[in-house]
């Protein structure tokens, strides 16, 4: 360690804090332009690093009162299931890591409803009905998010893939990539 000014021996940063050394310059000038806190800041840096080629959507439920982020491509890979229940429901959905997925508010307002094997977790807002993510059986580690409930301006493309829910055994045996569709 060095001597600071004075002569006394440098004190190492406390708990949580971090030496930025000639960025701190650049730190303290970025946190004050786009007015964030100190962990704001480093969450946006985080986000930017960890979801390289990804993008942030947000969106929720009808009434509002069910909110969440979801890091995935601009250019969404949607399913489109005939089993019984995605049939009734018009449920399109693509899938991602549990880890890209973020509840921002609703929790409390939120009913699940299962059947069958009761691995998929079909959550819904007990206001307005809408199903705007779910957990999928095939990627029970993940999220199946409803395209058509995301906010706009942040999807460009949507490739839509039928998968035959029927015969959902077979179906997901089958298809090369749908059980790791959650994987990070």
């Amino acid at each position: 360690r060095g001597e600071a000014a004075g002569g006394s021996p440098e004190q190492p940063p406390g708990p949580g804090a971090f030496d930025l050394g000639a960025q701190s310059g650049r730190w303290a000038a970025f946190q004050e332009r786009h007015r964030l806190s100190c962990e704001e800041a480093a969450r946006l840096l985080l986000d930017a690093y960890e979801y390289r080629g990804l993008v942030k959507h947000t969106g929720g439920c009808h009434c509002g009162a069910v909110r969440f982020e979801v890091w995935a491509s601009a250019d969404l890979h949607v399913f489109n299931c005939n089993c019984s229940i995605c049939t009734k429901k018009q449920n399109r959905h693509f899938i991602v890591p549990a880890s890209r997925f973020k509840l921002l508010k609703g929790a409390d307002n939120l009913t699940t409803y299962t059947f069958n094997t009761h691995r998929a977790q079909h959550t819904f807002c007990k206001t307005c009905g809408v199903q705007s993510f779910y957990t999928p059986r095939s990627n029970p580690d993940g999220y199946g998010i409803a395209p058509h409930c995301l906010d706009d301006g942040t999807v460009q493309t949507i490739v839509t893939e039928d998968i035959n829910g029927k015969e959902w055994e077979k179906a997901v045996k089958e298809h090369k990539t749908i059980r790791d569709m959650s994987k990070p």
